[in-house]
């Protein structure tokens, strides 16, 4: 690269990450200016515009700031000090916001709850939120049922935004009250660096737990992204994403409402119906997971997939393989791609940076980061040290686990942890560089160029050893992907009896019954021999989480039995070089060791 292209990166990368430190900069752990606050803020400012749009109805902000201050006063009512948390358990709804917000301007926690989960799980979640008070979306009082004989003490339900279903009307209980803003000095002995709301993690591998998030968290996020996309008064946000969730609820939310913005409210995504939506409500955002520009991508044309004036799309997990597609077809001028967890003190942004990359940390500013990348051995699932006991640095483009130092002199830097002290102290890792020193494992696992920029590669535990190398599941997922036809592919590791390391197998989810002889032969033109699938199972559907991550563990405990799975399963035969379909004698052939892979 030139000398001149070289400046013209430096000053554009400058240029982004300067909009969007200077939109945080006041944010101050010390200080009692909270998220509540902020969101006034904006209400004053802006009051007459467009905060909400939920089909055809709208809040201005001076109606969102309305609604909020009239659930503050519900909770002043119902006697709820700061402190005290309260559960929402609803869909994606015009109020949604709107309830956490008026339960901020009094100090109460809000704890959002997953509204796809049911039975042991949902009653998990709100023992863990520890609340008095549950708002429940009065269509979901189905899912509630199946879990109310799992919760442990007593919780008062309402039912809100219809028929009661039996429980006490939340609705009712807010149409007397004045809605004029409870008095500021409800919260004014809170400190930013306390916990604003709790929010629950996707549960990829288990029961979620609940992440304590801090009002400077739910600031930063709320505040860096508009900045980052120039969003103005004029931007309209497409939020398919539950709002339960930090990267929809704080992150997609606040790239719009803190520029005067609208957020248009979906209650959920529809690969069918997206293109309607955007041009029909004028969205100029969209905020992404991955797996939703994966199902995009692979959906047949639609007749106003273009027509659209999406010009910035913000969010994480749009993986190499389907990024360079997804912006030709669809039209879309700039990316935002960022890597962040809920709870975690390690965050990246890539504002126009290499496709593929999460975010950069040039040399010259290392020293305003906190993370690190260090060997990871992904057979033993171990953080590797060397002779003096200490971790060991990856080198440039070797992959490693990411780590992110916990400070306490930057509230960025914080790690704020779980509702239990077991799952937070999971999360650390002690003396990694010096005696006494503490870092967060992110699980993830990542590399990064001489540039500075980070890739993201795969989740500790997801890559895998086979045949002395390791497999990393997101590049075989990508190859598969590639494939015509197969929409979904979810790549794990197996054991085998009589093989060390674990033996990969894809779940794959096509259009049509894919050809397994050409399979063969896209995947051997891609992938080394170690690297390919032994063994396929043909899904009808692959289980994700509610921000659409795969869930594996489900997958990897059926394995390759045939009795575990209802849809059909095949392993590579070494002989014929083909993919055959397992029934229950060649399992027992290849449980006991009898059958060579």
């Amino acid at each position: 690269m030139g000398l001149i292209a070289t400046i013209k990166r430096e000053l554009h990368y400058l240029d982004g990450m300067r909009r969007m430190l200077g939109s945080v900069r006041e944010v101050d752990a010390e200080s009692n200016y909270l998220i509540a606050d902020n969101i006034e803020q904006w209400v004053d400012k802006f009051g007459r515009n467009i905060a909400f749009i939920d089909d055809e109805s709208h809040w201005t902000f001076d109606e969102f700031d309305a609604y909020a201050n009239r659930v503050a006063r519900w909770g002043l009512a119902q006697d709820l000090k700061p402190g005290d948390t309260v559960a929402v358990f609803v869909q994606n709804r015009l109020e949604y916001v709107a309830l956490w917000f008026g339960l901020s301007k009094i100090g109460v926690v809000p704890a959002l709850l997953n509204y796809q989960l049911t039975g042991p799980a949902l009653a998990h979640c709100v023992n863990l939120s520890d609340a008095k008070y549950l708002i429940m979306d009065h269509e979901l009082s189905g899912a509630w049922n199946t879990a109310k004989s799992n919760v442990e003490g007593a919780i008062t339900v309402l039912s809100a935004f219809g028929d009661t279903r039996g429980f006490d009307s939340f609705d009712a209980a807010l149409s007397d009250i004045p809605p004029h803003r409870p008095d500021r000095s409800r919260r004014d002995r809170i400190k930013a660096g306390e916990q604003c709301m709790k929010m629950f993690t996707s549960g990829t591998t288990g029961l979620p737990k609940a992440a304590k998030v801090t009002h400077v968290r739910a600031q930063n996020y709320m505040r860096g992204f508009g900045a980052a996309a120039k969003s103005g008064a004029q931007d309209r946000m497409i939020m398919v994403l539950p709002l339960y969730h930090a990267t929809g609820g704080l992150c997609g939310v606040g790239a719009a409402i803190s520029r005067g913005g609208s957020v248009i409210v979906r209650r959920k995504f529809s690969a069918g119906s997206f293109w309607d939506d955007a041009v029909h409500f004028r969205a100029t955002m969209f905020m992404y997971v991955g797996e939703l520009c994966r199902f995009l991508l692979s959906a047949p044309a639609h007749p106003k997939e273009r027509e659209h004036n999406i010009r910035w799309i913000i969010g994480n997990g749009l993986r190499p393989e389907v990024w360079p597609g997804f912006v030709q077809r669809f039209n879309i001028p700039h990316v935002i791609e960022f890597y962040g967890a809920t709870e975690g003190n390690a965050s990246l942004v890539n504002v126009d940076g290499p496709v593929g990359a999460v975010g950069r940390v040039p040399d010259y500013l290392k020293h305003r980061f906190n993370i690190d990348i260090i060997r990871y051995d992904v057979e033993t699932n171990v953080n590797v040290r060397g002779l003096d006991g200490f971790c060991i640095r990856a080198d440039f483009l070797e992959v490693g686990e990411l780590i992110g130092e916990i400070r306490t002199d930057d509230a960025r830097f914080r790690f704020d942890g779980y509702e239990t002290k077991e799952a937070t102290q999971n999360k650390i890792l002690r003396d990694v560089f010096s005696k006494g020193d503490a870092w967060f494992r992110t699980g993830d696992l990542m590399k990064r160029d001489r540039l500075g920029y980070y890739y993201f590669m795969d989740r500790v535990g997801d890559t895998f050893r086979w045949m002395a190398e390791n497999v990393a599941t997101g590049e075989v997922a990508a190859v598969l992907s590639a494939f015509p036809g197969v929409t979904q592919a979810n790549v794990y590791g197996v054991r085998v009896p009589g093989h060390d390391g674990r033996a990969g197998m894809a779940s794959l989810v096509s259009e049509d019954e894919p050809d397994l002889v050409r399979l063969r032969d896209h995947l051997k033109a891609a992938l080394p021999d170690y690297a390919r699938p032994v063994f396929l199972r043909l899904s009808r559907e692959t289980e994700t989480t509610s921000t659409f991550k795969f869930k594996k563990i489900n997958l990897v405990n059926a394995g390759y039995d045939p009795s575990k799975c209802a849809e059909p399963v095949y392993v590579m035969d070494s002989r014929k070089g083909e993919y055959i379909r397992i029934d229950r004698e060649l399992f027992n052939r290849i449980d006991s060791g009898n059958y060579r892979l």
